[in-house]
């Protein structure tokens, strides 16, 4: 079985994400998204809550699993036994980091594989951060995100 996970604080998960989401189960048998705690980044959602909102508009495919996750990702790999892992990438800028971080993750586990997959280019774009700022300030964000994250955003505040 061919096994990958995509990571991320996912806070909120945007439709730019979704679309990865949906390019990486044309690719992989599994998609095993992994919501991170990321206590550093200070995020807006408990983990709880952004997995829940992961699992909303995920549960119909089956070829999706959602889980949070604490520790590195190279050792979450290992448990759910999963080799390669999914990044996006939206524009130049995030390619820098990206490369690092799979260069880094390839370091710990020799035989884990990076795939970097671009979204649409409708959703470019879209980040997490851009919906945070735009919703913080009541902004309209219900064009970014899947109408049930939207619904549980707005729950939210």
């Amino acid at each position: 079985m061919r096994r990958a996970i995509y990571s991320g604080t996912f806070d909120p998960i945007t439709n730019g994400h979704l679309d990865i989401i949906n390019r990486a189960c044309k690719l992989f048998d599994e998609v095993i998204v992994a919501v991170a705690k990321s206590e550093a980044k200070k995020p807006m959602f408990s983990l709880s809550k952004r997995v829940a909102m992961v699992q909303v508009i995920t549960e119909s495919n089956p070829k999706i699993r959602v889980v949070g996750f604490e520790n590195l990702l190279v050792h979450l790999s290992d448990e759910l036994n999963a080799n390669f892992i999914i990044r996006g990438l939206r524009a130049v800028s995030d390619f820098e980091y990206e490369l690092q971080m799979g260069y880094a993750n390839n370091s710990l586990k020799n035989d884990l594989e990076t795939i970097y997959l671009m979204p649409s280019l409708e959703q470019a774009f879209v980040s997490s951060s851009v919906v945070r700022s735009i919703f913080h300030f009541n902004g309209k964000v219900d064009h970014l995100v899947p109408k049930e994250v939207y619904s549980m955003m707005r729950e939210e505040s």
